[in-house]
C-alpha cells in the first residue's frame, strides 16, 4: 500500500449508487482517481455483508468495508500487519463486531415491543416473498437483506407513530437504539472497541500499520449517514439532490464541507476537489 495522505469513507447507497437507476458508473472517475493515488476506500452500507459483496466485486473492492450502518468491520486477510484482538475469520476477511449480534437484536424487539405495548414485525419473521412485496426488491435482494449479523429490521403496524415513539424510549432505556426508516427501522446496540466506534478504530488501524498523518474524509448525504460523518476529521455532505440537502444532517454537521452535485457524478466531483486541494478543509 502506498503512503497515502486520506483515508476515505463513503455510504453506498446515497453516494456510489444512482437513487434511480442503481448505476455507479459515474463515480468510476472518482474511483480511479483514489486507487491511482492508493487512497483507501472504506465502503459504508446500511445492508448486510451479503448484499455489499456483489458491489464490492463488480467495482474491484479490496479494502475493508462496514456493515448494517457501521456495526460490522471486515477486514481483508492480509491488509493489516497488526494483530486484530478479538477478529474472527470470516471467509477471506477478519470480522470485528461494533454491536451485539442480530440473535439479541431480534429478540430484543420483541421484548421491547411487549413493554412499550407496541405492535412490530420483525425482518426475520417475514419469508423473502413478504419482504420483497414490503420493499420493492427482487426475491434475490430480499433473501440477502435477511442475512443480517449485527441488528434487526422491523415495521410497526397500527398506530406507527405513537407506537414508535413509545418503542423508542423503551429501546433507549433498555441500551439500543433505534434508527428509523421507511419501511423497515433497525434496532442496534453499539459495542465500542477501545473506546471506538468502526471508523476511529479502523482509523487508528491505518496509523499504527502505515506510520503516516492521514486524515479521514466521510462522504454522505442522508441523515441516516450522520453517525459515519460525524467521526470524520472532514465530512462532505452531497445533495439528495440539485440544492436540497437533508436538514438534519446538516445541523449535525454545520462545519461540513457541502458537495455541489447530487449522487455518484458528485461524489466524483467531491474526490477531484479533495485531490486538488492542498488542504482540505477541516470538519
Amino acid at each position: 500500500m502506498l503512503s497515502p495522505r486520506y483515508v476515505v469513507f463513503t455510504t453506498v447507497e446515497s453516494t456510489l449508487l444512482h437513487p434511480a437507476s442503481g448505476s455507479w458508473s459515474a463515480a468510476l472517475e472518482g474511483l480511479e482517481a483514489l486507487n491511482r493515488q492508493g487512497i483507501p476506500v472504506v465502503l459504508s452500507s446500511r445492508g448486510t455483508r451479503a448484499q455489499l459483496e456483489p458491489f464490492r466485486r463488480k467495482i474491484l473492492h479490496g479494502h475493508p468495508f462496514l456493515t448494517e450502518s457501521g456495526a460490522g468491520l471486515f477486514i481483508p486477510d492480509g491488509y493489516f500487519s497488526l494483530r486484530l484482538e478479538g477478529a474472527i475469520r470470516v471467509g477471506r476477511h477478519f470480522s470485528l463486531a461494533f454491536a451485539r449480534p442480530h440473535a439479541e437484536a431480534a429478540a430484543a424487539v420483541a421484548e421491547i415491543a411487549a413493554a412499550a405495548r407496541a405492535s412490530v414485525v420483525a425482518l426475520s419473521q417475514l419469508s423473502v416473498r413478504e419482504i420483497a412485496r414490503n420493499t420493492g426488491e427482487s426475491p434475490r435482494e430480499a433473501d440477502l437483506s435477511r442475512q443480517r449479523e449485527f441488528s434487526e429490521l422491523f415495521f410497526f403496524a397500527g398506530e406507527a407513530e405513537k407506537a414508535a415513539r413509545r418503542f423508542s424510549e423503551t429501546a433507549r432505556r433498555k441500551s439500543w437504539e433505534t434508527v428509523p426508516g421507511d419501511p423497515f427501522w433497525e434496532l442496534r446496540s453499539r459495542v465500542m472497541r477501545n473506546g471506538q466506534p468502526a471508523a476511529g478504530y479502523l482509523m487508528d488501524l491505518y496509523r499504527r500499520s502505515l506510520r503516516v498523518k492521514l486524515r479521514s474524509v466521510g462522504i454522505g448525504s442522508q441523515a441516516e449517514d450522520a453517525h459515519l460523518l460525524s467521526a470524520m476529521d472532514t465530512a462532505v455532505v452531497l445533495p439528495r439532490r440539485a440544492g436540497e440537502w437533508a436538514s438534519a444532517l446538516i445541523s449535525r454537521l454545520p462545519r461540513a464541507v457541502r458537495g455541489e452535485q447530487a449522487g455518484p457524478a458528485g461524489w466524483s466531483q467531491a474526490v477531484s476537489r479533495m485531490l486538488q486541494a492542498p488542504q482540505f478543509p477541516r470538519r
